[in-house]
């Protein structure tokens, strides 16, 4: 079924769970280590899942920004619901101040393509390590999950992630006894959702913009507008985007977000291609996904923990592998050696810090064409 540009079948419904490696850890990092609200931080993902398929009616992806994350996981003695509420609220102001005044797209000008490309090498590898340190954790499961998305891939009759997600299910209620006891104990009941806008202490509010906020804004402008606008580009061209398009859109999308009790949310190259590797190619998948959340958040947020039990790590990891591999093949190296240099070293550092990439790559290739070094003779 088509409805306004976006297609509706089992190809998108499959591919509305492509992104599920990245959604998954960080959610529930959020809600079982940071004590956030689950119908807050599920409502805000639902929610502009459906508003990201409807507008740009691609696999356009929304996901956790990782560096906020990371640190809200990490220090949850420091990192107060307050704090993250206030990086998502100056991540949504600074966004729509650089989309607005057009400065994005200066820096966007500045940012030379092999930057660009490394980055979405570097970024391709990074979900395929981590995908592998998820793998790690159940070896036997990985490797069943691994062979069946390989079996699959590609055939429409049965999408590998729905058979996947079906795999993991069963090996989740297999391995964990009390598993099928607290699903048949869900009791779904309406709750009506409310606003989440917490006393802010001078101390949250330090923290969420040093802490959270400005080191999450290098990552943000490499991957999530630049890399993204380039990559949804290329693989759709009669629907562009602009980086300017993109950083008004994540400021929107933030303080939007924000008093619902959402997180800090960006949109990535490598969600996009985990969406794409497995199916989507409208945004009906979003849509899809997106009522799901809305469905999961409105009548099921207490059991939240619960339903994500049904997502095993092992299988989580190979939805990242396969999402990587699809981000990683999809570039090539410029015909030039210094844009080739750059694009490696940009590639090697985005796998310790996309934001550290994007910066060294960008200071490597204008120090080259302004002879400051010598990376290598074009051939």
């Amino acid at each position: 079924m088509r409805v306004a540009g976006n297609d509706f079948n089992r190809s998108e419904f499959a591919g509305a769970f492509g992104d599920l490696g990245t959604l998954v850890p960080f959610v529930v990092g959020y809600i079982t280590v940071n004590r956030l609200d689950p119908q807050g931080v599920i409502l805000g993902f639902g929610l502009l899942a459906v508003a990201t398929g409807l507008y740009f009616r691609t696999p356009m992806s929304v996901q956790p920004m990782k560096a906020i994350a990371t640190a809200s996981v990490a220090r949850p003695e420091s990192v107060t619901p307050a704090a993250i509420f206030v990086s998502t609220v100056v991540t949504g102001l600074l966004w729509l101040t650089l989309g607005v005044s057009g400065a994005v797209s200066w820096l966007a000008a500045l940012t030379a393509r092999p930057v660009v490309r490394g980055l979405i090498l570097g970024l391709g590898l990074t979900f395929i390590l981590e995908g592998v340190n998820f793998m790690a954790r159940g070896p036997l499961m990985a490797v069943g999950g691994a062979v069946l998305t390989f079996a699959l891939l590609g055939r429409e009759r049965l999408p590998a992630m729905l058979a996947l997600l079906s795999y993991g299910a069963l090996m989740a209620l297999a391995m964990d006894s009390t598993l099928r006891l607290d699903l048949a104990a869900l009791a779904p009941s309406f709750q009506l959702p409310t606003l989440h806008i917490p006393a802010v202490a001078w101390g949250d509010f330090v923290t969420g913009v040093l802490v959270l906020a400005i080191p999450q804004a290098a990552l943000t402008l490499g991957n999530a507008v630049i890399a993204t606008a380039n990559e949804h580009n290329a693989l759709f061209p009669g629907r562009p985007v602009t980086v300017r398009m993109l950083a008004f859109d994540h400021g929107l999308m933030n303080l939007a977000a924000a008093p619902l009790g959402g997180v800090p949310m960006c949109r990535g190259a490598g969600g996009m291609a985990g969406h794409i590797r497995f199916g989507a190619h409208t945004g009906g998948a979003l849509v899809i996904l997106g009522v799901l959340l809305l469905a999961v958040a409105l009548f099921l947020s207490g059991s939240v923990s619960t339903l994500f039990r049904l997502f095993p790590v092992p299988v989580l990891g190979v939805i990242l592998f396969f999402g990587g591999m699809e981000l990683a093949s999809s570039t090539h190296s410029d015909g030039d050696r210094a844009g080739r240099v750059v694009q490696v070293v940009t590639a090697g550092l985005a796998l310790w810090n996309p934001g550290v990439a994007y910066l060294a790559g960008l200071l490597l290739y204008h120090a080259d064409r302004r002879g400051l070094i010598r990376l290598g003779n074009s051939n």
